[in-house]
């Protein structure tokens, strides 16, 4: 890095050492568009061409590497889309390409998200081979008729065979539960964790359902025939996500990720934590500082688009904007807050140059919606559903 980039570098770990270099590679292919969700994902009739996938990674690799010479990478995040309906081959051959140009750390966390079908399950060891230390198995429920309606291709039967096939491949996994569903009770939700989070080893993210823009679910909710959890219901959810969680040995580290102390996702912390990441793949998006500037960057969304671009012009970028002061110490707060840990109060003065607000930290500790200990601000349990509120007064 030049001396420019090394002192700003300085400057955004301070007061937490440095929060790390992250890639994250997005394969944007699925078997089936599920009715929540809007990821990049694509349906594609026929499987794409991995070869000529892996060529356009490996000239995006380079491209960006170039831009951010000299880094150390704490982890890779394969995401999607379903990675796991890549080749083992095409995940070894992209791991090759991003050593070839980064230096990687030693215990570097190399993570796969999975789909617990039994074809993908049976490629975990291929997986291993190429790299991969850690999955990230996509369960949702553990009730087949919910799996029904949230779109998903396997079964429980599936999903816990995909489970116990990973414990005695890989040292560290994880996998993911929807809560919040259609006619779900507290009750209901409260039996399906117990029993999900017996199968959990080290981590787990439960995340609460949510309506997203340009969804199949949010056209049946926008005509009536999809109804959620109502606000009181809601908190009740997360209370007991919570609860069970904690009691389990698995505490939130974050909103909607637990895991046992010491096993925390190191790609997740890089990105909370406000470090650098790169994003390649179709629709991926990154943080980087480079040319003495933290840049907002992301590529073509559409998969056969950015192939072509790449081609063409050696990466995918569509946007690579540098990041204002103000920019960036809002997202600092936004990414920061959803931490257990919290922000560290110095480490914002220096990414934002400006002091928070003694009034405004004074007001919501005494409403109980944060604390501060050690030169750090936590939101507390009670102030989490308000994040987006304690964020926007803070940095008033």
């Amino acid at each position: 890095m030049s001396r420019i980039e090394t002192i700003a570098a300085m400057a955004d770990s301070a007061g937490l050492g440095d929060p790390g270099f992250a890639v994250y590679v997005h394969w944007p292919f699925c078997l089936a568009k599920c009715p929540y969700c809007d990821f990049n994902s694509h349906v594609r009739a026929t499987p794409p061409d991995e070869a000529r996938f892996v060529a356009a990674f490996s000239r995006e690799i380079a491209h960006r590497a170039a831009l951010t010479p000299g880094r150390k990478v704490r982890s890779v995040f394969f995401g999607g889309g379903t990675p796991s309906l890549m080749a083992p081959r095409t995940v070894g051959a992209i791991l090759d390409k991003i050593a070839k140009h980064w230096t990687m750390e030693a215990n570097a966390e190399i993570t796969l998200e999975a789909n617990p079908t039994s074809v993908e399950a049976g490629r975990f060891r291929g997986y291993q081979g190429a790299g991969v230390n850690r999955v990230s198995i996509g369960v949702q429920a553990l009730n087949d008729a919910d799996l029904r309606a949230l779109g998903r291709k396997h079964s429980v039967a599936e999903a816990i065979a995909a489970l116990e096939t990973a414990k005695s491949i890989f040292p560290r996994m994880s996998f993911d539960l929807i809560y919040g569903r259609v006619g779900q009770s507290e009750p209901q939700w409260r039996a399906e964790l117990e029993r999900a989070i017996k199968l959990a080893t080290e981590h787990v993210s439960l995340y609460q359902l949510t309506i997203e823009p340009d969804t199949i679910f949010e056209r049946l909710w926008q005509a009536g025939k999809l109804a959620l959890p109502d606000e009181d219901l809601g908190r009740a959810l997360f209370d007991t996500t919570q609860e069970i969680a904690e009691k389990h040995g698995l505490p939130a580290y974050e909103t909607s990720n637990h895991a046992r102390p010491g096993a925390e996702s190191r790609h997740n912390l890089v990105y909370w934590r406000y470090g650098d990441y790169v994003g390649v793949g179709p629709g991926a998006h990154g943080r980087v500082l480079t040319g003495g500037k933290r840049r907002a960057q992301a590529t073509e969304k559409h998969p056969e688009m950015w192939l072509g671009q790449v081609e063409i012009e050696g990466h995918g970028l569509i946007v690579d904007d540098p990041l204002s002061q103000e920019e960036q110490s809002d997202e600092y707060l936004l990414m920061g807050l959803r931490l257990r840990e919290g922000i560290d109060i110095h480490r914002y003065e220096a990414v934002s140059g400006r002091r928070l607000a003694r009034s405004q930290i004074e007001s919501l500790a005494a409403d109980g919606f944060v604390t501060e200990q050690g030169g750090r601000i936590m939101v507390t349990p009670m102030g989490a559903p308000l994040l987006d509120t304690i964020v926007a007064d803070l940095a008033a």
